[in-house]
């Protein structure tokens, strides 16, 4: 198939990327470890020790990230729907976090341990059409957001990757009643023109039942 002149523009664009050609100097995985580097900078997520999920997290650029700070002592737990190569201190499941067994095969990994982190980079495969890319993207941030709320320990956090269209608001709002604080990043790493944002939320408090 001929490749489309879009597609190769974002080829061009990808390859060009300086973000991408430091990661690639760097030993990074993708360009998507400087975001979570960045915030990490700011906000003091990772830290020994720690239980942390890693949702949608292929190819693996957090994983390498996030496994360095909590060692000694901790725990990252990966998962995605595409496999990734192994990395040390990363415990991965393939499989399709939206379907109910993968998603209890996951839980056991836990072992009824509570989560400090949960970070999610998820994102659906990008139709062009905003509708419909918004509302598979908030799918899966409510999932997500229902992982977050039947595994994180009281004061635990959570980074999400969201589009800034339909639903985000409501969706900022339902992360208001669960956390103390939610902030809005935008890392340097974020393409401009990429509707993205990734909501921290902070101290996190059980919804009563």
């Amino acid at each position: 198939m001929k490749r489309s002149k879009t597609s190769k523009g974002w080829m061009m664009e990808h390859v060009n990327d300086p973000w991408v050609q430091k990661a690639k100097a760097d030993g990074l995985r993708s360009r998507a470890a400087y975001k979570l580097l960045e915030i990490n900078e700011k906000d003091r997520l990772l830290k020994p020790g720690m239980v942390v999920v890693d949702l949608g997290a292929a190819p693996g650029s957090w994983c390498q990230v996030a496994a360095r700070r909590v060692q000694p002592g901790g725990l990252l737990l990966a998962l995605d729907l595409l496999p990734i190569e192994p990395l040390p201190g990363v415990t991965f499941l393939q499989g399709d976090f939206r379907e109910d067994d993968v998603l209890a095969e996951f839980e056991k990994l836990l072992d009824g341990r509570r989560v400090d982190l949960v970070l999610s980079d998820m994102a659906p495969n990008i139709s062009g059409v905003s509708t419909s890319d918004d509302g598979r993207m908030m799918h899966l941030a409510e999932l997500a957001l229902d992982f977050s709320t039947n595994h994180l320990r009281p004061g635990g956090s959570m980074l999400i990757k969201l589009f800034q269209g339909a639903g985000y608001m409501e969706y900022r709002q339902a992360m208001q009643k669960q956390f103390g604080v939610v902030h809005a990043r935008k890392p340097q790493a974020s393409r401009d023109r990429s509707a993205e944002v990734y909501l921290l939320g902070l101290d996190h408090r059980p919804l009563s039942r």
